[in-house]
């Protein structure tokens, strides 16, 4: 097995690693040579409580097979120190995995300030303060490889998830400037949109359904994304029961206002929903040439 891809020598922290997915992807790291720091607040899945016991377990196991593992209990909103025992442990940081997640689902108007506050700290906040906390620190190596983990409810909206469907697609925003930003310095950034069986999707599932969504069919798309041969970044992967596939975005040819007016507006309608030629745009400068046309015919 000479072409196993592995990560000798490589730090990876999973966050929320103490349950589901998060614990195949640092079993699966750790299987493979990489270092892991095994991050769980250890609460439920509503965001409340804390425990030692689930990141412990975790760490258990990796160093019953042989493996190199610490744990830490931090919130994912408290990244710096994440990021901090991976150095003091390992001394350097080369692969984040940004896992951790909370539901508080509730339609829009039952929703309160504590349930979309909750839910913006965990995932998209914390996303950014393990990243942020781990980027200089991939600069100065010149190598990182970050997983954010977005959803289908980000990508679609989802009834009675307007904090978590903003916070995930609020996740592949960041997501994308951190691929421009990390590309000189050899950091790859990707996103996933998952579907498996974890303690969040079984409270939405059937069990039949859940049974087929294994956790180790997602893990494989994450341990890629984070090996040094992958030169994928930017990108967002819709994934599940093995089947992978990338997203990306379409946009209508368009149509122009003959006059700047609702009316204008409403007589160009039909070009502006047509999608019989549709564009892939894949950056902001992308935005421009069909607003410069416009303003050249304009001219006209």
């Amino acid at each position: 097995m000479g072409d196993q891809l592995r990560y000798d020598g490589k730090v990876a922290v999973v966050t929320g690693a103490g349950n589901g997915l998060g614990k195949v992807y640092a079993l699966m790291f750790a299987s493979r040579g990489a270092k892991v720091v095994v991050n769980d607040l250890g609460g439920s899945f509503k965001g409340e409580g804390a425990s030692k016991g689930a990141a412990d377990l975790v760490v258990d196991e990796i160093k019953k097979a042989g493996g190199v593992a610490v744990a830490n209990y931090d919130s994912v909103e408290n990244g710096d120190k994440i990021i901090e025992t991976a150095i003091k442990a390992f001394g350097r940081v080369d692969i984040v995995v940004n896992n951790a997640g909370i539901l508080r689902d509730v339609g829009f108007h039952n929703m309160t300030d504590k349930d979309w506050d909750l839910i913006i700290g965990v995932h998209l906040k914390g996303s950014y303060k393990v990243a942020r906390a781990a980027w200089n620190v991939m600069r100065d190596q010149g190598y990182g490889r970050i997983v954010n983990v977005a959803s289908a409810a980000g990508i679609y909206g989802n009834f009675g998830q307007a904090n978590y469907s903003a916070a995930k697609l609020g996740i592949f925003g960041l997501t994308q400037t951190l691929a421009r930003e990390g590309a000189k310095k050899n950091i790859k950034v990707n996103c996933i949109a998952p579907l498996a069986a974890s303690r969040m999707t079984e409270t939405v599932m059937p069990k039949e359904m859940l049974e087929s969504l294994k956790p180790e069919f997602v893990a494989p798309v994450v341990g890629y994304l984070c090996h040094e041969s992958c030169e994928e970044t930017g990108g967002l992967f819709e994934l599940g029961a093995g089947w992978v596939a990338k997203l990306r975005w379409a946009r209508a040819k368009g149509g122009v206002m003959k006059k700047a007016s609702v009316e204008g507006v409403r007589d160009a309608w039909n070009d502006v929903i047509n999608f019989d030629d549709e564009e892939h745009p894949s950056s902001t400068q992308d935005t421009f040439p069909p607003v410069m046309a416009a303003l050249e015919k304009a001219k006209l």
